[in-house]
Order: C-alpha cells, then structure tokens, then sequence
C-alpha cells in the first residue's frame, strides 16, 4: 500500500481542531482543493482521512460496507442523547432496530400519510397574515416536529411541549459544534455548557415520558395510526403484524411497533426512549433545515419560486395535495435537490474502518475517522458546472446520468442509508405545494451564515415576509 496521504500541518496540541472549528465548511474544500481525492489532518486527537471521491464514498458506504461502523470519538454526548438508537447502534442490535422500524416506513404508508402532512402545514398557515415577518426556519421546525409525532408515534403533541422541544435545541446542538478543546474536558465535569446539555436532555425524555404515557394501552388499537387502514395493512415483523401477534389489524407507526414488542421482551424501555429521541430529533431536523434553504433559495431566484408556485397551484387545483400529486411535482423535486446539494443538511458522515483498508491508492489504518463530506462532494467542480451556482436543471434526467452515482448522497447510502428518505421527500413536497400555492416569501435577513453541528443550520434567524399569491 502506499504511503500517508497528503494534508495541512497542525497544532501539536490541537492538530487542525482549530482551522476546523473555525469554519468546518472553509476548511474542508480547501483541503479538497489543496491535496486531491484522500486528505489527512488530526481533529484534537483523533486522526481524520477525508474522501472527495464518489468512487471511494461509494465503496465505504455500500460496496464495502461491513467492513465499516460508526466511529467512538471518545466523546459519550452523542450516546448519552441517542443512545443506542437507529442512528448509533451495530451490529445485531441495528439490525433488529432497522427490521422493527421498517413497516412504520413502508411507501404505501407513508404515502397514506399525507393528509396528516397537509393538515398540519394548513394549521400552522393558519396563524399567518400577509405582510407579517416570520422565522422561517423555527415555523418549519414547528411544523415537522408536530408531523413526525402524529405520523410515527401515533399522537398530538401540544404547542407547548414544541416550544419546549425547540428550546432545548439550541444547548443540545451547541454540545455538538467543532471545538478542539472538548477533548480536554471531560463530560462529567460540571461546566455551564453540560449542564445545559444534560439539562436539554432531562427536559426531551420528559416531553418523549409524556407522549408514551398518553399512548400505553393503545398500541393494538388500529385508530390511533394516522396512515389508516393503507398503513396498518402492512405487515410488519415477524410476529408483529395484522396476522400476527394475536391476529386482526394492528397499527404501524413507529411507537405502537416498539411498544408491542417491549410487551414481546424484545424491547427495554431504554431501548423505546433511544428510539423515540432519534425519531423525533433526526426525524424532523433535517427536513426542516431543507426547507429552510429551500425558501431561502426560491426568494433569492423569483423565477425559479414561480415555476414552483405554478407546480404548486395544479398540485393544489383539486383539493388538498396528494403523495399522487406529489409525485408529478417534478420541477420542485428538482429544486429540492439542488437545495440539498448547496446545502445538504447533514454536511459530512463519518466512519470507522474495522481493518487496515486501501482507499484512493493509500493505506487507512484500523480505528481512523473517515470523513465523507456532503458538502465538499457536492460543490465540486469535477462533477459541477459553476458548483456554487443554484440550477436546478442540473437535475433533468440526461445531465443528472452524466454524473457518479455518490456526487449527490444527501441521505447516505448503503444499508446504512436514511429510513426516512421517502418519508423526508414527500412531506417536504406537500409543505411547499401548500405554502407555495398561497404564499411568496421573501428574505429579508442579512447573508446566509452557516454553522456546523450534528447539521448545518444557519448561524442566525432566517426572517421572510410573507405575500400572499
């Protein structure tokens, strides 16, 4: 194998923590830019390799992908809020989780599921006036919260629990930002920044406590699941389904699956609270980030946030929007992409080889970071013409083919790619076929600053005047 790739000289101490935390997003397509496909640089102690080629993406993520997981950076914040959930577990235990989790996410329920969608997106409308300015990042953020506890824990949540929720938002990913200095402080130690964190976490199981306890007792009782009798007709695990588990039709969202099988002995309580929190947080975070740069996106190009609107007004001609109408929403299919690509949501995914592996003709060792950055990938002038540019037409099927399959990965890949893809898509599609129907929105805050945790969100509020259409 070859030698140690080529990268930027650090800090003894630090190693490139500093230039990282900085501006991750910088940094990163600089190294790109100076030292090609595969780059080594030290993030504190922890020496990182990170890979700009779709071809090397791909073979770690799904051509080789046993032979990868999740890395221990040493750090157990991220245990200590996801625990062993979907997103953080192995293994056996992940793959127990990923085939529970699976009907709750079958596409013929979640394509029953976009009345529930629709329904929320039309109440949150229902508090805006024309001319008002609006957070729109916090409204969406609102918005999927309320949607992802119907649609996959069977229940309401209050106005108040979502306040809660996006309260504790902030110190949690806070907790998360670059910082070479983590490592040194140990998580135990009782500085203001953990206990907001483990504060922030008391306050989520409280709110996650009080939803499962309005819904004990009724996860066999098929009223509760908001897909309907499409949803619940779905078979599910074995033993876990309508001609199992005591027969007769049963609901699938994701809590009422779990709680069953708690009753089954193969679910702890600890293991239903990791489940939940992975859900609510992955589940509507990311969505509502995409959304967010979406509208940013559309009121910076009126003609681009036309097309969408007119997409939006046949989608909307005959009722409410439909996973039917959705699907023909094609050009707004392309702006979300283009807006995932300038700003994919989750900006960088990170694995651990199990054995020495070869990537881009260079030795990895056992136990390294890998880094696979959406956001250097996806800007790159070797798979995009004026990559900072936002065009959607780079999206039409002929120019999209001309590509590498993992130039665009928002969601991942593999086995280990996004459960809720389809989900994430069609709810997206619906908020803006419901908002873009009705309402233009425009910007009105100053130039879009990033910053890096568990996502990318925007460093700042994201204020829009809203007009109606």
């Amino acid at each position: 194998m070859s030698a140690t790739p080529p990268g930027p000289i650090g800090d003894p101490l630090f190693g490139n923590g500093r230039q990282y935390a900085a501006d991750p997003f910088s940094f990163m397509r600089a190294c790109a830019d100076s030292y090609g496909d595969v780059v080594r640089f030290d993030l504190g102690p922890r020496e990182t390799y990170m890979l700009t080629n779709p071809a090397d993406v791909e073979r770690v993520l799904v051509a080789d992908a046993e032979r990868y997981r999740k890395p221990d950076f040493g750090d157990d914040a991220i245990d200590t809020l996801l625990g062993n959930g979907l997103l953080m577990s192995e293994g056996e235990t992940w793959q127990r989780q990923r085939e529970l989790a699976n009907p709750s996410f079958h596409n013929q329920r979640i394509g029953a599921l976009a009345g529930t969608m629709v329904d929320h997106t039309e109440s949150q409308l229902a508090d805006w006036n024309d001319g008002d300015v609006v957070d729109v990042h916090l409204e969406v953020a609102r918005l999927t919260v309320k949607i992802i506890v119907s649609a996959m824990f069977g229940a309401d949540i209050t106005d108040e629990e979502v306040k809660t929720v996006q309260a504790k938002l902030e110190p949690l990913g806070a907790r998360f930002e670059p910082d070479p200095r983590r490592f040194l402080i140990p998580n135990w130690m009782p500085t203001r920044e953990n206990r907001e964190f483990d504060a922030a976490i008391g306050t989520l199981e409280s709110v996650i406590d009080g939803i499962v306890d309005r819904r004990r007792g009724t996860e066999r009782d098929p009223a509760v699941d908001p897909a309907g009798p499409k949803g619940v007709a779905v078979r599910g695990p074995a033993g876990d389904g309508p001609a199992g588990d005591g027969g007769g039709d049963l609901p699938i969202d994701l809590l009422s699956v779990l709680l069953r099988a708690r009753d089954r002995g193969e679910q702890t309580d600890e293991n239903l609270r990791d489940e939940m929190v992975t859900m609510l947080l992955a589940g509507h975070d990311t969505t509502a980030i995409a959304l967010t740069y979406t509208f940013y996106l559309l009121s910076n190009h009126p003609e681009a946030r036309e097309r969408v609107a007119r997409e939006s007004t046949v989608a909307t001609s005959d009722g409410p929007p439909t996973a039917t109408d959705a699907r023909e929403m094609r050009y707004t299919e392309r702006v979300l992409d283009e807006s995932m690509r300038l700003y994919p949501p989750v900006y960088t995914l990170f694995r651990e080889p199990k054995l020495d592996v070869k990537l881009g003709g260079y030795r990895i060792p056992e136990g390294a970071a890998l880094m696979c950055p959406q956001w250097v990938v996806h800007r790159s002038p070797r798979w995009y013409g004026d990559p900072d540019a936002f065009d959607p037409s780079r999206w039409e099927p002929k120019r999209r083919s001309q590509r590498p399959r993992f130039a665009f990965f928002p969601f991942g890949g593999g086995p280990r790619h996004c459960i809720g893809k389809a989900f994430s898509l069609l709810e997206a599609k619906l908020i803006l076929a419901t908002v873009c129907s009705q309402y233009d929105l425009e910007y009105e805050g100053p130039d879009l600053s990033l910053r890096g945790s568990l996502t990318m969100h925007p460093d700042h509020p994201v204020p829009m005047r809203i007009r109606e259409r």
